[in-house]
Parts: structure tokens; sequence; C-alpha cells
């Protein structure tokens, strides 16, 4: 079966329960799901204030991602929070450590895929995921998004995230709204779909 890594950088949690959601979608297709965790880099006091320790106790235990195990899947999911139109210094570390797997070509063909919150509806979701498919594209990853498959990322109904670039959710100035259901059946349904589409590229069933 086709394994997929979802590696995600969460400062108060949102970004967490996106990846976990896509991991849900990830093992409905039949595929082996992996749950990362990218990084901290701030230091101790920085994180105590803005608040973050807290929140942050419910993915300490996840298992850090290291870089050399990025060519062992089929598929990789980045899900990640926006800094000023770009992905967090600490995504964009994770990422500058990967040149001897550029080097190697040990990336090209498989499947990469991107989800990405904000705090407004309008801050920098398209160019931060422009950002992740530059990475993917100079791996030579084939990226994947969220298709129009996807009803719920329509309509104007209610405040939500979604585009064809990807699941998004957006958390608010102060961080207190959480990924709506539409929002994590997104990542769901994206996660289902980067399988899918692993399974087809690599011949795993």
């Amino acid at each position: 079966m086709a394994k997929v890594l979802i590696a995600f950088y969460s400062t108060y949690g949102h970004n967490y329960l996106m990846a976990k959601a896509a991991a849900e979608g990830v093992q409905s297709a039949g595929a082996t799901a992996d749950l990362r965790r990218i990084p901290e880099t701030l230091p101790a006091e920085v994180l105590e204030k803005m608040h973050a320790v807290e929140a942050q106790k419910a993915f300490a235990g996840v298992p850090a991602v290291a870089v050399d195990q990025l060519a062992g899947y089929d598929a990789i999911v980045i899900v990640t929070p926006t800094r000023f139109g770009g992905v967090p210094a600490q995504v964009q570390t994770f990422f500058d450590q990967t040149g001897q797997l550029w080097f190697g070509g040990a990336l090209i063909g498989k499947v990469g895929s991107a989800m990405v919150s904000t705090a407004t509806q309008h801050g920098g979701q398209e160019t931060t995921f422009g950002s992740i498919h530059n990475f993917f594209l100079h791996h030579g990853l084939v990226v994947v998004g969220l298709p129009g498959s996807f009803q719920g990322q329509f309509g104007l109904e209610a405040v939500k995230g979604g585009s064809p670039y990807g699941a998004t959710t957006i958390a608010g100035t102060d961080g207190s709204r959480l990924p709506a259901e539409v929002e994590l059946e997104a990542a769901r349904f994206q996660g289902k779909h980067v399988a899918t589409l692993a399974a087809k590229l690599t011949g795993k069933r």
C-alpha cells in the first residue's frame, strides 16, 4: 500500500487538527498515514510569551520528522500556518535542509500536497501555497490540490476555508476559531485524494 507522510507545523493546534483529519482521509483510502511534527525552533521563553506552550502539549508526543525520512514515502503532505504570506521559519528551515535529497533526485515523482491556515480570510493562503508548491516543484514532486469534486469549498453560507490549492482553515486574529467541520472534511477528502493518486502512480494497491 502507498505510504503518505503528513508533516505539520502548528503553533496553537489548528494545523495539528487539519493534519489529523488528512491522516484519516489517507487511511480511508487504504494507505499508510504517518503523522509527523516539523520541529519547533523558537525558544521556550518566546513560546511562553506567545501563549503557545499549553496548546503545543496536545501534539508534543507526535514524533518529529527528519529530512532523511522523506525519501521513504510515496506522498508528502505539508500542513502549516502562514507567516506574512509565506511559510513560517520553522517550515522553511526544514525545507532548507533537503539539499542532499534534491541533489540525488530522491523525491522526483512523488506526490506533494499542502494545507494552510491564516488568521483572516485574506491572510496570504494562496501565496503560502505558492511557496510550498515551489519547494515541491524544485524537488520534482507531482503537485496535488483540492479538486472541485469536493463541493464543500464552494458556497457563501458561512466563513470557511478551502480552495483548489488545498484545504485551509481560518484561525481568527486571536486564534480562537478552531477548524470547522467542513474544513476538516476538506482535509480528509484531500488526504484520500492524495493517497489514491499515490497508489496509482506507484502501482501500490
